[in-house]
């Protein structure tokens, strides 16, 4: 990790999420100094419950962070500053510099590393009225919610080229799948053979409205003027990466925009790291980025003292 002794903090983690959080607190854990921006701006801030995570199944997401903050809490040498921000991150003397705050009351903060775990910003289809149900009975991740829709009336709403293998996963859970492309023509003709054979109907006309009441979706009106009855369904989002505040730091990343790691979380910039969905495409899950922020923190502990690790 190397540079001066003179750093504000050992290291500095860019956001507040499960990633985040869970490697502050292991990093403080190691008497390391830590401070941790978090912009509270969660990417799933319309989910009313989250599944998947051992021993919290069915918490609320920001219940989840608010926990861990209070955990946090015990130890001295983590500071979580919320409703802030990065807004510029540059080398300096063998460390990194960052701005932080907003644009009216900035202040200049200096690390030994960094950590980035800002996950990933959405962009969801262009569909009508499809935020009203969004997180209540349209969900982006089936890891996290295709459990409590299995077996009903589904829709999968997307416009991305991989939108037919998602369908074949929702389809374990339910005979009656429809994937709806608003027009797209993102789905060839040997994966709408594959789907037919798999019991999944496709419909490709543009999404007129979204049909229900209170969050709870009822039915899907197209184009054509045919409406499709559903129970619930999930949404394929496009994702990207929020690292416009890197200046004068040029970390490699793959075709997609994700920053790429070696298997301990460093990227190719030396005392920069990265966790969660920023660095890891996969299962999009809180308990996946919790993981991967606890295994980062042991790594930057054991490269702080330029000690080998097997991690």
């Amino acid at each position: 990790m190397g540079g001066s002794e003179s750093t504000d903090y050992d290291v500095l983690i860019v956001g507040g999420g499960p990633a985040g959080l869970s490697a502050a607190l292991n990093l403080g854990r190691a008497l390391m100094r830590v401070l941790v921006i978090d912009a509270d701006r969660p990417r799933n801030a319309a989910t009313l419950r989250s599944h998947g995570f051992l021993t919290r199944d069915g918490i609320p997401p920001q219940e989840l962070r608010r926990l861990a903050r209070e955990e946090l809490s015990a130890y001295p040498d983590v500071e979580v500053r919320r409703r802030t921000r990065v807004t510029s991150l540059r080398p300096s003397d063998g460390g990194f510099a960052a701005e932080i705050g907003r644009r009216e009351a900035e202040t200049t903060v200096t690390a030994r590393a960094v950590l980035l775990a800002t996950g990933l910003r959405e962009t969801l289809p262009e569909v009508p009225n499809l935020r009203g149900y969004y997180g209540m009975s349209l969900f982006s991740c089936a890891a996290c919610d295709a459990w409590e829709l299995r077996s009903r009336r589904l829709a999968l709403i997307g416009e991305a080229p991989d939108i037919a293998e998602r369908a074949r996963l929702i389809g374990r859970l339910t005979e009656n799948l429809t994937v709806f492309t608003h027009g797209a023509d993102v789905v060839t003709a040997e994966e709408e053979v594959e789907l037919a054979a798999a019991g999944i109907a496709l419909r490709r006309e543009p999404i007129v409205e979204l049909v229900g009441d209170r969050g709870q979706i009822e039915s899907i009106r197209l184009a054509d003027g045919t409406t499709v009855a559903i129970d619930g369904g999930f949404v394929r989002p496009e994702w990207h990466s929020t690292l416009s505040f890197l200046e004068g730091i040029a970390p490699a990343t793959d075709d997609a925009g994700h920053l790429r790691i070696d298997r301990s979380g460093r990227t190719d910039v030396p005392g920069l790291y990265a966790a969660g969905d920023a660095a890891a495409p996969g299962p999009q899950q809180l308990i996946v980025a919790a993981g991967a922020g606890a295994r980062v923190a042991a790594v930057m502990v054991h490269d702080s003292i330029g000690v080998a690790t097997a991690h």
